[in-house]
């Protein structure tokens, strides 16, 4: 199962991350600077994405150390003009990202979630002194000599289930999305909660149906701005539906003739699928031929 966001040809070299003298070393001529335009990638008319060398960065931005391509060491800027900024939503980005190898969407997902990550936490959350990247860009260091408290790139995980109920699936609309446009139920692992409670508490609230067997399928990194996509299989125990109408805008049960329809993209499909970057194609297409 090939999956947007997943499989980068990165070495992410962490003996280089934890030895300073090394990371200086590889910041040299022959290293690459990953080009961004804000968090969205640059492409070529190659279809690849853009890289540059560390004199293009701005002489104060940081520099987020992503790995080793080809033996040449890959930095990502965390530019001035990103910190305290939110990124407006690019209607070019998803076409852009359809271009790209998948190897190099996962490179590209890598840089963003981090560069994100860095431009958002600027200041200790223990006691609101001002942070320093550190570790090649992998931790931010408190300056304050009381503090010293370290903090990591975060990635908060999320479940998306299919839940079946007699050869049927359960799907639902988010109020944002489009007209038509269907997906497994999805939502966050709460903290004290395991992978399967947290499925079976998120379909409860959100359709009223509660379910058994819950098991794993795949996973998927998905950074806007950096969590984990955790699919999940599940049966319903009844197909009785109770809609939360402030976490969906409708639900409803589909049999498999009718998910090969909307996955074929049939104008006569009683839904739209979801996109082939999302982990909820995948899925709907693991069950379609399993």
């Amino acid at each position: 199962m090939q999956i947007a966001f997943a499989g980068s040809n990165l070495d992410r070299a962490d003996h280089i991350r934890a030895d300073a003298d090394r990371l200086n070393a590889a910041m040299d001529w022959r290293a690459r600077l990953l080009r961004l335009d804000g968090l969205d990638p640059v492409i070529t008319s190659d279809g690849l994405l853009a890289w540059g060398t560390l004199a293009d960065a701005a002489p104060d931005s940081e520099l987020v150390f992503l790995g080793l391509l080809d033996g040449k060491a890959c930095f990502a800027e965390v530019a001035n003009s990103l910190i305290g900024s939110v990124a407006p939503a690019n209607p070019r980005l998803w076409a852009a990202m359809s271009a790209l190898p998948l190897e190099e969407l996962a490179t590209y997902g890598t840089a963003r979630a981090v560069v994100d990550w860095h431009a958002r936490h600027r200041y200790c959350a223990r006691c609101g002194c001002p942070t320093v990247l550190a570790k090649g860009g992998w931790q931010r260091n408190c300056t304050n000599d009381v503090c010293k408290a370290e903090h990591f790139p975060r990635v908060d995980p999320v479940t998306i289930m299919l839940v079946e109920h007699d050869g049927r699936l359960l799907l639902g609309r988010q109020p944002r999305f489009p007209p038509r446009r269907l997906s497994a139920l999805a939502g966050f692992v709460e903290p004290g909660e395991s992978i399967e409670e947290a499925v079976a508490r998120e379909v409860l609230e959100e359709a009223g149906v509660r379910v058994r067997d819950v098991t794993y399928i795949a996973s998927q990194p998905w950074p806007f701005p950096s969590s984990l996509m955790i699919g999940c299989h599940a049966h319903a125990l009844s197909d009785e539906l109770e809609i939360d109408r402030t976490e969906l805008d409708e639900a409803g049960w589909f049999t498999r003739d009718e998910v090969a329809a909307a996955m074929r993209g049939d104008d006569a499909a009683p839904f739209i699928a979801p996109p082939p970057q999302a982990i909820a194609h995948h899925l709907l297409n693991w069950w379609l031929n399993r």
